[in-house]
């Protein structure tokens, strides 16, 4: 399991010895794993194949955008790009989409919980739990729960073997303390019981992802921190010289929230390219009139976010990425309009 809590590090030093870039360094050191999509990735391993990790990614919410900068007592501000869907939990909206039975079980006794993580293995299933991201001992720790899905693949003893970006394991008791620190999904278990019946919904998946990018997520406030108007937030606060929410004065030290956004384009919450190359590969596996011309364009979203990374990890001035985030908005844009006309 790669060692997220020296990953800038061995990215740089990697840097150094072969003058890569930070991102293809860092997809490098981020290992084979970090170059697909994580929750696509690990349901098509749960299923045993059969979908794409692009149909799974497709029906799962496809693409987003959501730019926050969170500030908590005694840290930096700390910058988060989810370049997919979000906040709705993709594994089973792409389960329901691709007509695969499954159940969903939560429960706010830790007791409960167990017992029903050991049924399912007991019945031959590699459940997949939603847990708490950086109480892993392999990932880096954040002042927040921050919520990820692993597969539990067998329980030995008090060990716990899990699939996350690869194999891993750890104590029962670390994965019970990980699994109960998300009030919102505390517990939450999803088992596949049985192979898809009927055709995946493409339909309904293109149509909520183009209404997710152009409107209300939330239905509140915070939406205008997501899809085209979270880009646009980005791009104007990355240019803003002057005011307390720009860059230039809210980040004494913009580099390392350079590096996390590049982390966030091509790594983190996403797959390289923002997500877009692998959206477009949905959308060809689609095969519905104008699905060619919006998987086009969102291929280029991905080239320019790319750029947009490679220029963040650079390091190069704030004027410059907020130069290449606005065209980046522009593209996503002319997507979304696509993206609107299938259906």
């Amino acid at each position: 399991m790669t060692d997220h809590k020296h990953l800038k590090r061995r990215v740089r030093e990697r840097m150094a010895r072969t003058g890569e870039s930070y991102t293809t360094a860092l997809r490098h050191v981020a290992g084979r794993a970090r170059r697909h999509h994580h929750e696509s990735a690990l349901l098509r391993d749960v299923l045993g194949g059969g979908l794409s990790e692009a149909m799974l990614l497709g029906l799962g919410g496809g693409i987003g955008f959501m730019y926050f900068v969170f500030e908590y007592a005694g840290h930096p501000p700390m910058l988060t790009v989810v370049a997919q869907a979000h906040p709705e939990p993709m594994i089973p909206l792409a389960l329901a989409r691709a007509g695969v039975p499954h159940e969903l079980r939560r429960t706010g006794s830790a007791k409960a919980a167990e017992r029903n993580l050991r049924a399912a293995l007991d019945a031959g299933h590699r459940p997949i739990c939603r847990i708490s991201r950086h109480l892993l001992p392999w990932r880096e720790t954040m002042p927040f729960p921050d919520p990820v899905d692993v597969a539990v693949t067998g329980l030995d003893g008090d060990t716990v073997r899990v699939r996350d970006d690869g194999p891993g394991e750890l104590p029962l008791a670390a994965f019970m303390a990980a699994w109960s620190a998300l009030p919102k999904t505390k517990h939450l278990l999803v088992e596949v019981t049985g192979p898809a019946t009927g055709q995946p919904d493409v339909r309904a998946a293109i149509t909520d992802t183009a209404a997710k990018l152009t409107g209300p997520v939330l239905g509140n406030n915070f939406d205008v921190n997501f899809g085209l108007s979270g880009m646009r937030k980005l791009a104007a606060q990355l240019a803003d010289t002057t005011g307390k929410q720009g860059w230039t004065r809210r980040f004494a030290d913009p580099g390392p929230a350079l590096d996390r956004l590049a982390e966030c384009l091509e790594v983190d919450y996403t797959a390289p390219g923002a997500t877009r190359p692998l959206y477009a590969d949905f959308l060809l596996e689609a095969e519905h009139a104008g699905c060619g011309e919006a998987a086009g364009l969102y291929r280029e979203c991905g080239r320019q976010w790319s750029r947009v990374a490679a220029a963040a990890a650079a390091r190069e001035p704030l004027a410059e990425v907020a130069a290449l985030v606005a065209e980046a908005v522009l593209l996503e844009e002319r997507g979304a309009e696509a993206l609107a006309k299938i259906y």
